[in-house]
């Protein structure tokens, strides 16, 4: 008989200890990965992203992106009918005739990518195969490059995770040293985290993924490569088999991310401490002065997110630490330790976190926690405006610039400017009334 093994409670290590995590798998409001389109078509300025789906993703992204009506758009769908899906006609055979339709109308395509809108059993269509066969009918010209935006696989952020894990391997092999930041940034905050690394001395700079399809940046064993989004488990490892290695680091979101993300990058690429200091003290301070009202509106307000864009918790870590909001729940659709790693030290320890959603619960949990305002999808706040609740809508964060110092009083008043509408329209209805 095997001796019996006594269980090890767990020790607490005060400070720095990782929040309990609950982990829920019921259902989620949170869109699906197509909704990436909306901001990679703006990045890849020589990409085409092709959707092939039903008439409701069509709909989807006509609806979510409708300024481009106004303009030659860099996104379509290929509608799946009743007809493909009946096997009378030949999926393959129809959509060849798409691409080739498109690509000779608008040859200043590059880069073209088939986006599965549901996964290859519903569909009828390996759209794997599909790419595959017609990179080799129109490469080198333009290559075809296929991923999964589908609701069923993805959440909304997820959509570019899975368009940087398909170019991944077309990156090509260089053993130079050199970093990498990864993650779509608009192109003005690219800007300047260009002239800070200039200012640095950090010439071997790229940017993944590139604003031409045409200019993609070299990877190999001597590259280090750093997150500037928290959404890319499935791009780290793809790059990291391709040799390069991650540089771990909170977020650059506020003043504190922002310099903790810049430190990191400087100690790597070999930059002397007093000439980092010189670079960033001037827009440290300029930051400061900017952030400085907005915590007069923020500090000690009760903010609760429920999971959406994975931006979740770095966003309550400048919110709490640099605002002095106090957080309640924070939900994220998935947890990557690996990727949070020095966000999650940085959050307070009776803090609630949460991944995945069971959203009948997580509403009981919300209405407990009472809190001054909720970060939420779009298909909860109408709801819970209309229960009292004050709602800032999570894909406004994934469409904003929101990185580097020059926009943490932005950031920051994205969050204070509904606290302000709500007390500007708070009336006593007793005076109104008599």
């Amino acid at each position: 008989m095997n001796a019996v093994i006594p269980i090890q409670q767990l020790q607490s290590t005060g400070c720095g200890t990782p929040p309990e995590v609950i982990r829920e798998r019921g259902q989620r409001e949170v869109f699906c990965g197509l909704t990436g389109i909306i901001w990679m078509h703006r990045k890849i300025q020589d990409a085409f992203f092709l959707v092939v789906g039903s008439r409701t993703c069509a709909h989807l992204i006509q609806s979510a992106a409708g300024v481009m009506i106004f303009a030659e758009p860099r996104f379509a769908t290929a509608i799946i009918d009743d007809r493909d899906l009946a096997g009378l006609a030949d999926a393959n055979a129809e959509l060849d005739k798409v691409v080739q339709k498109l690509l000779t109308r608008r040859p200043d395509i590059k880069l073209l990518f088939l986006v599965g809108s549901c996964p290859s059993e519903v569909i009828k269509l390996d759209l794997h195969r599909a790419a595959g066969r017609l990179d080799k009918q129109f490469g080198p010209n333009v290559r075809i490059l296929n991923y999964s935006g589908s609701g069923i696989e993805t959440t909304f952020t997820q959509g570019e995770d899975a368009c940087l894990n398909a170019l991944v391997p077309q990156l090509p092999q260089t053993q130079e040293k050199s970093l990498m930041v990864v993650g779509c940034l608009p192109d003005i905050v690219e800007d300047q985290f260009s002239r800070l690394f200039k200012e640095m001395g950090i010439h071997q700079v790229s940017f993944f993924p590139p604003r031409n399809s045409r200019a993609l940046p070299a990877i190999g064993s001597n590259t280090q490569f750093i997150l500037a989004q928290p959404f890319l488990g499935d791009t780290v490892r793809s790059l990291e088999s391709r040799g390069a290695s991650m540089l771990s680091a909170p977020f650059p979101f506020g003043i504190e991310g922002t310099t903790a993300w810049l430190l990191t990058i400087a100690n790597a690429m070999g930059v002397d401490q007093e000439l980092f200091e010189k670079v960033v003290a001037p827009k440290k301070a300029r930051a400061e002065m900017a952030l400085a009202p907005l915590k007069e509106t923020l500090q000690n307000k009760k903010i609760f997110f429920f999971p959406d864009s994975q931006l979740e918790i770095p966003l309550a870590r400048f919110l709490n630490r640099e605002l002095g909001m106090q957080l309640t729940e924070v939900g994220t659709p998935y947890l990557h330790k690996q990727i949070l790693e020095k966000e999650l030290e940085w959050m307070p320890v009776d803090v609630q976190l949460s991944e995945g959603q069971d959203v009948e619960k997580q509403l009981d949990r919300l209405k407990l926690a009472d809190p001054d305002m909720v970060v939420c999808g779009l298909g909860l706040a109408n709801p819970l405006e209309s229960e009292g609740f004050t709602t800032k809508w999570a894909i406004e964060l994934v469409f904003s610039p929101i990185h580097g110092y020059d926009q943490a009083a932005d950031l920051a008043e994205l969050f204070a400017r509904p606290l302000r509408r709500k007390a500007k329209l708070q009336f006593n209805t007793e005076v109104l009334c008599n």
